[in-house]
């Protein structure tokens, strides 16, 4: 089912801070859990609660414990924010719950809890809303118990059952309501106005100037540092398929082994290495890897409009702001974020941003037109030519499934973002190069393609991993 949202999404709920390597099954289940708590807290039911049991659903089951699922939903007990929890102590933390059979509810007290026992996968049932269902159970001291259904609907969002989208019914109206690009096409001409000083007036109805800034900043440092860290990680990706880490490999080749201490002297140093088309692209696959990789490591990561496709937006504002500009400033950072949001709420509204639901085109694919759309306005375009190369980049994903090998997004996962990456370079290149009233494609037409793709798709394309590269490659070990 496609989820209805009332032009009510801000950019700070496209574009979440949280931990790998899924926003679907580690961040989503992380915020349904905190949610579950507060509501029981609400209610007073909280200390009286004596157990709690977990169930996961359909992709959840399937494909959780690769996901890290059973790890978000103990921290989401715990009553942590995967904004601010210190990675640090995650391993810490687990092994103490299960050494312990033990769990520290909200921070306050503890109750008995079993991974092994108090998390259940339901592998061959599904909820009827969504394929990314879970249920909390809550035992108390009377005998009695609650249960709660949450839908872990893509890109973090989280809907509780029979409430519909939390943002709907948080954000009040916008003074620029956009259902669809048609919409926001409309208002850039009223306005005579780019894409991102629409959605600037949006945002600037939701919170104050200063908060939202504040906020676009967290999100680019956040981008930044989790690039910098991906380039000199080494070793291989945490899981039995022993997949060894690249981006440090790559950032060693092309900077002949030279390090550099932090994140500007290392942009520096690229800069100064040339802009050749193959030094460029390798560069740009490069950024792509080394967020994702973080991103399959547990480490902090941007949604862009997921986690599995997290790699894609900040590797093509990098070579924006690398390759391009030589050099951003702060509200041009801004607003290429702003403007990628936006594509993606139209693609959430119009379709879906669920592997889960409509296979990878709604991860990578969306993503990828994000990209193209913020990187075409940034070099110039008008509305049209950045919403047409939203359209190019998403026309050639269409059809992209979703096939994660041993359940994990390792295998194809990562490479797809460095795919994404240079496809949304070259679309924004093409747009800018073509008259979009010529163009016969739309980007609502690709949109509306994109979610009856979804509906055709054969459920083992979409991230159960029951087919495609999943159930082909072997799971042999390699060496770094």
């Amino acid at each position: 089912m496609k989820q209805q949202y009332n032009g009510a999404i801000s950019v700070f709920d496209m574009l979440k801070i949280g931990v790998g390597p899924s926003s679907s099954h580690t961040l989503g289940p992380w915020k349904a859990a905190g949610l579950w708590l507060e509501e029981l807290s609400n209610q007073g039911f909280l200390h009286t609660l004596q157990g709690v049991r977990v169930y996961l659903y359909g992709s959840l089951a399937k494909t959780g414990l690769g996901h890290g699922t059973d790890k978000a939903v103990m921290l989401g007990l715990m009553g942590t924010d995967p904004e601010f929890f210190d990675l640090e102590r995650l391993d810490e933390t687990l092994a103490e719950i299960d050494s312990s059979k033990t769990l520290s509810l909200a921070g306050e007290r503890r109750i008995p809890f079993d991974p092994a026992k108090s998390i259940l996968y339901l592998k061959t049932e599904c909820l009827p809303y969504h394929p990314n269902g879970l249920v909390f159970e809550a035992f108390f001291e009377d005998g009695q118990s609650r249960r709660q259904i949450y839908y872990s609907v893509g890109g973090g969002f989280v809907e509780k059952d029979g409430e519909g989208n939390a943002q709907a019914q948080r954000l009040k109206s916008l003074p620029r309501p956009i259902e669809n690009a048609a919409d926001l096409f409309r208002w850039t001409k009223e306005m005579d106005s780019r894409i991102s000083e629409v959605v600037w007036e949006n945002e600037l109805a939701l919170l104050p100037r200063q908060e939202i800034e504040a906020g676009l900043d967290r999100i680019w440092a956040c981008m930044k540092t989790c690039v910098y860290r991906g380039v000199h990680q080494k070793g291989f990706l945490p899981s039995h398929l022993q997949v060894c880490r690249r981006a440090h490999k790559i950032n060693e080749k092309l900077l002949s082994g030279k390090s550099y201490s932090d994140f500007d002297t290392w942009m520096a140093a690229i800069q100064e290495g040339g802009d050749g088309f193959r030094y460029t692209m390798d560069w740009v696959s490069c950024f792509a890897l080394a967020v994702n990789e973080e991103n399959a490591s547990f480490g902090r990561v941007v949604t862009a409009p997921t986690n599995g496709a997290a790699g894609v937006l900040p590797a093509v504002l990098l070579y924006f702001l690398i390759f391009c500009e030589k050099g951003l400033d702060r509200k041009q950072v801004h607003d290429f974020l702003l403007t990628a949001s936006e594509i993606g709420s139209i693609f959430k509204k119009g379709a879906t941003i669920s592997a889960a639901m409509g296979g990878c085109q709604a991860e990578i694919g969306v993503s990828s037109a994000m990209a193209a759309a913020a990187l075409a306005e940034g070099l110039g375009s008008s509305p049209q030519q950045a919403m047409m190369a939203a359209e190019i980049a998403m026309e050639h994903h269409l059809g992209l499934t979703c096939d994660p090998v041993g359940g994990l997004v390792q295998i194809p996962c990562i490479e797809r973002n460095s795919m994404g990456a240079i496809k949304a370079i070259m679309a924004a290149q093409l747009a800018l190069q073509s008259n979009p009233d010529e163009a016969r494609v739309s980007l609502d037409t690709v949109v509306k393609t994109m979610w009856e793709t979804a509906l055709d798709m054969n459920e083992k394309y979409k991230e159960t991993s029951d087919g495609g590269l999943a159930i082909q490659i072997p799971l042999a070990l390699s060496a770094c």
